[in-house]
């Protein structure tokens, strides 16, 4: 089970045991699943028990604890517990590399004009919301209403003359909508401090092992015999953050998510193509077909926040 399968088995199992009669209310359209945090229980979690509560006129335990049985013997669905008051927390079986590469490798971007407004707005607020209708529009989620937008510190016309409108648009995408965006020059370095240039560098690398397998003579195929945890984590959790990030209007989430994946992608290219009088393998498709998938996905996700993706750096 992938953790987007688990978002929607979430919604299921609500919407059984309100035709059930175990629950009352309504069933929502979408479910919110996020990884833990670091020292928390399980892989992921929901809230889903505290939104639907009132509705049901019982206490979020409760909820969670009729949801937790539902959801306990559902296939790939290793543990359920719940913590807190009424969070359920889920340990999910393993993730097949084939099936994770054939889910993320069609991701389409929707394309959304900047929200119209009779005032003109500052640059970041445009950046800001025009990335928040992209990725709601992408989820499905209809326009939500206007939010506050801390505004940038230095005049408009000096930021973007001096560092241009990706780097702006990065600078103010990764910050979250009420805090002031911080700008350096370390936004105009082509080098490991910059987040922007990492994660379009691991997208143009992932293009240039897929021209440098077909001067090798092999091309991508899909196959479960790839090795890459890290990697392979990282890309099962990209449709939970659109959805979290669609969620909660916040696109530094998916900023933070591109970053991550741009590593994972950079320490696993080393072992993609064949090395020295190594021929071409089963494996080395897969793991290919894996690098494929990771750099369409970092050119959805830029394209979403409003950003260009090179393919050669």
């Amino acid at each position: 089970m992938t953790p987007a399968d688990l978002s929607r088995c979430v919604v299921s199992a609500v919407r059984h045991a309100v035709e059930d009669g175990e629950l009352g209310g309504t069933v929502p359209a979408r479910v919110v699943v996020e990884r833990t945090r670091p020292g928390g229980v399980g892989e992921y979690a929901t809230p889903v028990a505290f939104q639907i509560a009132k509705g049901a006129g019982l206490r979020p335990a409760q909820v969670a604890e009729v949801l937790a049985r539902r959801l306990g013997g559902v296939a790939g669905i290793e543990r359920v517990e719940i913590t807190g008051a009424g969070f359920l927390n889920f340990s999910l079986t393993s993730v097949s590399a084939a099936r994770l590469v054939r889910d993320v490798r069609p991701l389409a971007v929707v394309e959304v004009l900047d929200p119209p407004s009779g005032e003109p707005r500052e640059p970041r607020e445009r950046f800001v919301r025009a990335a928040v209708a992209r990725i709601e529009a992408a989820q499905g989620v209809g326009p939500g209403p206007e939010f506050p937008i801390a505004p940038v510190a230095r005049r408009d016309g000096d930021v973007l003359a001096r560092y241009g409108g990706d780097a702006v648009a990065w600078a103010v995408l990764t910050t979250p909508a009420r805090e002031t965006p911080e700008f350096s020059d370390t936004l105009l370095v082509q080098g490991e401090g910059n987040e922007l240039f990492r994660v379009r560098y691991a997208h143009a690398r992932a293009h240039a092992l897929v021209r440098n397998a077909e001067q090798l003579g092999f091309r991508p195929e899909i196959g479960d015999d790839v090795d890459a945890p890290a990697l392979l984590r990282v890309l099962a959790d990209h449709p939970l953050v659109l959805e979290a990030a669609a969620h909660h209007r916040a696109p530094e989430r998916l900023a933070r998510h591109l970053v991550e994946l741009a590593d994972a992608l950079l320490d696993f290219q080393y072992r993609v193509l064949p090395q020295g009088d190594e021929k071409p393998s089963a494996a080395h498709r897969a793991r290919l077909a894996l690098a494929e998938a990771a750099g369409t996905v970092l050119a959805g996700g830029l394209a979403l926040l409003g950003i260009d993706a090179p393919t050669r750096l």
